[in-house]
């Protein structure tokens, strides 16, 4: 099976399935894997809103149903949560629209509007424009990052695979910084 084989039969489920859980990286490997050709942008955009949305959702009803005690048992998004209460109180709108967009807060950021008293319809409408508007922009922005590789590199035929790896590997070492960071800063307030 080729790339573009694997890409083509399994891209659409790994861009639904990985920004259910977090997302732009797959997003923007997504836009890219449309400029290419082996996937269509606006299927790409629609795999990653359906993710988002769904997963955001469940984040959302699970910090409803238990979002304090979740809070309270992950010391590294107490610092996390309080920045988010504060933006919730400041800019309530512009918080659930965009918390997508907002490094380092996001997979927390669900959990904490549930915990909080927003009603839920106001969560949910807003969360759909939010999702929406996140999955055209970094699903373009993948696009865009497609093309200006082909300017680049004349022949990124030759290189298509070295990329995607480049690309991989990179997500990879910045999640694995990530966690890390947050188990450190885990341990550090579980000390305090």
């Amino acid at each position: 099976m080729s790339l573009q084989d694997f890409i083509s039969a399994y891209g659409y489920l790994a861009i639904t399935a990985g920004t259910f859980l977090e997302g732009e990286t797959i997003l923007i490997l997504g836009g890219f894997a449309a400029h290419r050709g082996y996937l269509e942008l606006p299927w790409v955009i629609v795999a990653a809103f359906g993710g988002t949305l769904c997963g955001d959702q469940l984040y959302f009803f699970l910090g409803r149903l238990k979002g304090k005690g979740m809070v309270e048992r992950r010391p590294g998004w107490k610092a996390r949560s309080v920045k988010v209460y504060a933006l919730l109180e400041k800019h309530q709108l512009l918080l659930i629209l965009g918390f997508r967009f907002l490094y380092g807060l996001r997979t927390v950021t669900p959990f904490i509007i549930g915990a909080s008293n927003i009603p839920a319809a106001r969560f949910i409408v807003l969360n759909i424009l939010g999702a929406l508007l996140w999955a055209i922009t970094v699903g373009y922005l993948g696009f865009l990052f497609g093309h200006s590789l082909e300017l680049m590199i004349a022949q990124l035929k030759h290189y298509e695979l070295l990329v995607f790896a480049a690309v991989i590997l990179t997500a990879g070492i910045l999640w694995l910084i990530r966690t890390l960071r947050s188990r450190k800063a885990g341990k550090q307030a579980a000390r305090k």
